[in-house]
């Protein structure tokens, strides 16, 4: 089609023959089967006919241009007094730039990514116009926006503006460009894009213009702008060799977009599968180019690209997949295919926490339990009479510590501490113990648990184990009848578990008071003694509700939920306290005797008068209010320091050398004294040693913090919505948002109470919304009526 401007309206008119067909009559070449550039060229072979008549048109249309432009500068040339001037000015011929007024139909710039077609209406100030694009929108815009001027054109109406470029895109055949650039190529010529639209269209007419400014600003691959004055432009060809490189790209360019089509197409389909038909996690990762794509989204869900690469990768499949460029709806995107669970723990992946054991330590791990030998077997006390009770949360599988009592001739209590003896096996500097370093803890998560050690040796040759004959560390303590110590001693024993009791069925036994639970009673007694002597020397109750929660099936999209809160002022829970705190003691008065470097804890006594507080219930309105008094711990490495909160003159950590690095690191110097040994560690190679394994602790703390958090968030959005919770006032936050302690959940919230309500009142609430993936929880109060 063409067009051509008659004073206020257009009038189109077809062409006489279709734009391709009548280039194929004039050049009869291009009706081979595939057209490519003379570098190429095996199949681009024309008869010498068809080349001389295809030159000898390409000469005449130039000669008529160039012929034109002699007669519109004749006065020019004449005063020309050299070629090379004639030369120049003809070239600024072709480069004069029409000049913006009223009635024109111009392309401009409407931001980086939109080009728009719009017809002048009138100047907007010395240099800006106002414009009426395509889309009926009338703006103003700078020249330097202006990318084309139509040629031909002095008065278009904007409503056929529609009309004109559509038909314009009809006209998009880049083989046209490809004919054109073979032939400018040969005669080393350049264009504008109206001697192209010459060329290829064989018309100079507005649309034909257009048309073949479209080609040009959109081709790649064929031609180059070699000058530019405003808005007009000269095109020259680009070199074959280059052409070449060029079109390897695009068709690279072009196969990469078909593949990422492909993959989002799967993303999609993934997408809307239900649960169980989700491809699993292990199928992304059959192939090479998938799989980076999903590490690139993996990586930006976690705020872990390790480079651009990754955040644009990331970035382009959510755009594609219509979601928002952010780490939620990456996450969200990763759920809905099925390659993180429903119940995903970000915080887990995000501190890269190791989840499993090489091969190669599990394998030196099973070594070590195969090796028979015991270096203190000679050096062992038999305690194998004594009745041992181990008491711990119903589904520990690390079993590290147990307890022993009975009452001397003089009255007193005689207390043994058995500790699990994890140096039996492990050396330091051992690959096996290299990898507990590295974990510094294992870590206790609703869903699971991930041992310092492979379980084969945790749970199997290290742990205490029921009826069995087990390798410890044995702390004997004799209690004076205040409940402070008398005698301590430390040393190798081989022990009989004789129960393994919850802290449920231990409670039962207390109460029911079995006569031949004579030992139990003892150390129920001894840990009365030991809490009000510690007391006395200004300890602090912090005994609060502790929630713990068991998920089961974790990967399934609404896995069980096991809610607990465990009471620590509940009587079995308190002697076994109180045993670890007097260990903890005895250690310390049996390092600092003997001049062993040890990681002595202590804590700075606050100015805290209990008594302030006495007007609070006990339990967690207290605890909380006294916590927030209190100071950070503090260790010392060389000699112990007080432990005001605990009310003792020191403590080091002892009763979980299988769980705890720090712990194991006491065992190391405490068993090298035991043996007459060298210290394997100094002060300062201690303090090393605990700055890096207290940065992995805080780590991890961190994560059992937030993994407890969401599964509890998690019960409590399935729980009915009428379902009423009582809650405790523990202070005001703003105005009267308070804090709230829920009691049948162990868990701190906050909501607006009413008017009258203090510090310490029970008020009711329901839940309104529990979202655990963001963290929120909204709780409105009931009041009673």
């Amino acid at each position: 089609m063409a067009v051509r401007a008659v004073n206020t309206c257009s009038l189109f008119r077809p062409s006489s023959t279709p734009l391709f067909s009548f280039a194929a009559i004039r050049f009869p070449f291009l009706s081979l089967p595939s057209l490519s550039f003379r570098s190429l060229p095996s199949h681009y072979a024309v008869s010498p006919s068809h080349r001389r008549s295809s030159h000898t048109l390409f000469d005449t249309v130039i000669e008529e241009l160039q012929a034109a432009r002699r007669r519109r500068h004749k006065r020019v040339s004449a005063a020309a007094s050299n070629t090379g001037l004639l030369n120049e000015v003809l070239v600024e011929d072709r480069l004069v730039n029409r000049s913006l007024q009223k009635g024109l139909l111009l392309e401009f710039k409407k931001d980086s990514d939109r080009m728009l077609l719009a017809v002048a209406q009138r100047p907007d100030g010395k240099k800006n116009w106002m414009v009426s694009d395509q889309n009926g929108v009338t703006s103003s815009i700078k020249p330097q926006q202006v990318t084309y001027i139509v040629p031909g054109i002095e008065n278009f109406d904007q409503a056929d503006i529609a009309d004109f470029s559509e038909k314009a895109q009809e006209n998009m055949d880049p083989s046209l460009l490809e004919f054109a650039w073979v032939e400018l190529l040969e005669k080393n010529k350049s264009v504008t894009v109206e001697e192209l639209a010459e060329i290829i269209f064989g018309s100079a007419e507005p649309l034909e213009s257009y048309s073949a400014h479209l080609l040009l600003s959109k081709d790649e691959v064929y031609f180059t702008v070699l000058e530019t004055k405003g808005s007009r432009s000269i095109y020259g060809p680009r070199p074959s060799g280059q052409v070449e490189e060029l079109i390897r790209r695009k068709l690279a360019k072009e196969a990469a977009e078909k593949e990422f089509k492909e993959f989002i197409e799967l993303l999609a389909s993934a997408k809307s599968m239900s649960f169980k038909d989700k491809p699993p996690k292990s199928s992304w990762m059959d192939d090479e180019k998938i799989w980076s794509r999903i590490e690139s989204l993996e990586a930006y869900a976690l705020d872990a690209c390790r480079n651009d690469e990754q955040r644009k990768t990331a970035g382009m499949i959510l755009r594609e997949m219509g979601l928002a460029k952010t780490p939620s709806f990456a996450v969200n995107l990763l759920v809905d295919i099925g390659y993180f669970p429903v119940h995903v723990n970000l915080d887990l992946l995000k501190l890269g926490i190791p989840t499993d054991h090489s091969k190669e330590i599990i394998s030196a791990a099973q070594s070590l339990l195969l090796d028979s030998s015991d270096p203190d077997e000679i050096n062992r006390k038999n305690l194998t009479n004594l009745k041992v009770y181990a008491i711990d949360v119903d589904e520990a599988d690390e079993l590290d510590d147990a307890l022993s009592a009975m009452k001397l001739q003089d009255g007193r209590i005689n207390v043994w501490i058995h500790v699990a003896d994890p140096t039996r096996y492990v050396q330091p500097g051992s690959i096996v113990d290299r990898d507990a370093l590295r974990r510094g803890t294992s870590v206790f998560l609703p869903t699971a648990t991930y041992s310092m050690f492979p379980e084969n040796l945790a749970m199997g040759g290290m742990s205490l184990r029921q009826g069995e004959l087990c390798n410890a560390v044995t702390v004997s303590v004799v209690l004076h009848n205040d409940g402070s110590i008398a005698e301590c001693s430390v040393f190798n024993s081989v022990i009989k578990p004789t129960y393994m009791l919850t802290y449920e069925s231990a409670s039962e036994l207390l109460h029911l008071n079995l006569a031949e639970e004579g030992e139990l009673r003892i150390l129920s007694e001894a840990a009365n003694l030991r809490s009000k002597w510690r007391q006395q020397q200004g300890a602090v109750d912090t005994a609060t509700l502790e929630t713990r929660i068991k998920v089961s099936n974790p990967l399934d999209p609404e896995p069980s939920l096991n809610l607990y809160v465990e009471n620590q002022a509940d009587q079995a829970m308190r002697l076994v306290s109180e045993m670890m705190v007097l260990c903890g003691e005895a250690i310390a008065t049996f390092g600092s005797r003997n001049d062993i470097p040890l990681p002595y804890r202590g804590q700075p006594q606050s100015d805290i008068n209990v008594s302030e507080f006495s007007h609070l219930p006990e339990g967690p309105v207290r605890s909380f209010a006294l916590v927030k008094l209190m100071r950070a711990a503090e260790i010392d490495f060389r000699k112990p320091a007080r432990h005001g909160v605990l009310g003792i003159p020191g403590y080091v950590q002892f009763t979980s050398p299988i769980r705890r690095y720090l712990d194991l690191l006491a065992h190391y110097q405490v068993k090298a004294f035991l043996r007459g040994e060298p210290l394997p560690f100094t002060a300062g190679k201690l303090e090393g040693i605990a700055a890096v394994v207290n940065e992995k602790i805080r780590s991890v703390k961190k994560l059992c913090n937030s993994s407890l958090r969401y599964w509890i968030l998690e019960y409590l959005r399935r729980q009915p919505r009428e379902r009423i919770y009582r809650a405790l006032v523990l202070r005001f936050l703003k105005d009267r948002i308070a804090a709230l302690f829920l009691i049948e959940v162990g868990f701190q919230a906050s909501a607006w109470v009413s008017i009258g309500m203090q510090i310490g009142d029970e008020v009711l609430v329901k839940v309104e919304e529990a979202h655990p993936r963001d963290d929120i929880l909204f709780l409105k109060e009931v009041v009673k009526e």
